[in-house]
């Protein structure tokens, strides 16, 4: 179990702030290879709430990392918007996967754009599904470890109005009180992400940052979600317990870094409850290239895109049945 904690910086400023010196750092991915409580949900166990009708047209994106420029190719390679960042996308779905923030400096500017386009997205028929990622999380948690001096000085106009939310961004050091304010439990970006779900559906694919395992269908997706959202508007003291553990949707690597039969045999048994064909995840970085295991069951989109992995700017495209890598080429 990864244990809840918030982490207050009390360090010296450096290339970043450094919090909670004493935890561990966020361990590397294994190499890929080819091949308190959340709430009762109000739903069977099995089903999901965040459902989508599968469109014509979806496109998945991963890991963007707080990289603006990433982020824009990733966007223009999937169709959905020109060069000047306006939605072509029409009834296009985009479904990210979570880790827009940390390790870049545009993490501010890369949120705004994707909530912008969603209101644009809609407008024109289409829809994007931006998902929480257990970076994400960190950052309400006041986990900071992997924050950019530039992504702090990018929050250092927020103000927060709630006065337990100044008294709790008070607590750090003076660069990372704004990012504080913005993130914590009912703060203004904190209200954003609590519009995304951990766990959606569009059609006959779930995505996710990490993975759905058996007991996280058990114990009732509708629930983590709901209990992810309440914690993150500041309505519930606690995280749903499968979001802090390491096995959880934000965090496991059961399917994205080298399953076997067994993994395999998890995985097909978390579809089966679902009634899904796929499952499309991020959070483990892929080299060079998307990548698909289980018997192109599980698809794992993450490839370092940013500018801090310097991977390839790569996006997935589900028409129906058919599921085509879109590749743009090598980044920087």
């Amino acid at each position: 179990m990864r244990p809840f904690r918030v982490a207050i910086c009390a360090a010296t400023l450096a290339v970043a702030i450094g919090c909670d010196k004493s935890k561990p750092p966020e361990p590397p991915p294994p190499a890929p290879t080819a091949a308190a409580s959340a709430p009762a949900p109000t739903r069977a166990a099995g089903s999901l709430a965040v459902s989508k009708p599968a469109p014509e047209r979806v496109v998945a994106i991963g890991d963007l990392h707080g990289d603006l420029d990433a982020t824009r190719r990733a966007l223009r390679l999937a169709g959905a918007i020109d060069d000047k960042d306006a939605w072509i996308g029409g009834k296009l779905v985009v479904v990210q996967t979570g880790d827009l923030i940390d390790r870049g400096d545009d993490d501010r500017k890369v949120l705004d754009l994707f909530e912008r386009l969603k209101t644009d997205a809609a407008k024109a028929g289409g829809e994007v599904v931006a998902l929480v990622g257990n970076h994400e999380i960190m950052n309400g948690e006041l986990d900071f470890r992997y924050v950019t001096r530039g992504a702090f000085s990018e929050f250092a106009d927020v103000n927060p109005k709630d006065e337990s939310i100044a008294r709790a961004a008070s607590r750090v050091e003076q660069p990372a009180r704004g990012r504080a304010a913005a993130f914590l439990p009912g703060g203004p970006y904190a209200q954003i992400l609590a519009r995304r779900p951990v766990v959606a559906r569009v059609g006959d694919s779930i995505f996710v940052h990490g993975g759905v395992l058996p007991k996280h269908v058990k114990a009732g997706l509708d629930g983590i979600n709901e209990g992810t959202r309440k914690w993150l508007l500041g309505e519930a003291r606690t995280l749903p317990k499968e979001i802090t553990s390491e096995d959880g949707p934000l965090w496991t690597r059961m399917y994205s870094s080298a399953p076997g039969p067994s993994e395999c045999a998890t995985l097909d048994e978390a579809l089966r409850a679902l009634g899904a064909k796929r499952m499309v995840m991020g959070h483990t970085p892929q080299k060079p290239d998307i990548s698909a295991a289980c018997g192109e069951k599980a698809w794992r989109i993450d490839v370092g895109m940013s500018k801090y992995y310097a991977g390839n700017v790569q996006v997935l495209e589900l028409r129906g049945d058919t599921v085509k890598v879109l590749k743009e080429g090598p980044a920087r």
